[in-house]
């Protein structure tokens, strides 16, 4: 069975990755195939390296406070690029108020400081489009 491919980014000025780094180490030792695109990358590399990496799933880490412009932006350009059917999921400091609001353009899972690292492989593991699927 062929692994689920995730790009974990961290997109806008924030420069803080240690999270981003310890959930892509956590995503490879629970067998996935994780490509980490680095600090600072916009959402258009975001979708690009998607794109060229064949990913399942995009993992954003923002703690900056700019997920309501960064996340719509990620959705609307995979749109745009013909991957809606890859996952999307938000890690960092999201207000209780953003969760729904994010639901609704197409983020897939929410997940802030404090959830056990386990809940978010088991969440990939069970909501990711595996690419066995899409064959």
């Amino acid at each position: 069975m062929a692994k689920i491919r995730v790009v974990i980014a961290k997109p806008g000025l924030d420069g803080h990755d240690r999270g981003a780094k310890v959930i892509a180490r956590a995503l490879r030792d629970a067998g996935m195939e994780v490509i980490y695109t680095g600090l600072r990358q916009t959402p258009q590399q975001i979708v690009s390296a998607a794109l060229q990496e064949d990913a399942d799933v995009i993992g954003l880490s923002i703690l900056s406070g700019a997920h309501n412009h960064i996340c719509p932006e990620v959705v609307r350009l995979l749109k745009e690029a013909g991957l809606e059917d890859v996952m999307v999921v938000v890690g960092g400091i999201i207000p209780d108020l953003d969760v729904a609001r994010l639901a609704e353009i197409g983020i897939t899972g929410v997940f802030r400081p404090g959830t056990p690292m386990q809940a978010i492989i088991t969440f990939i593991n069970e909501n990711a489009r595996s690419r066995a699927e899409a064959i």
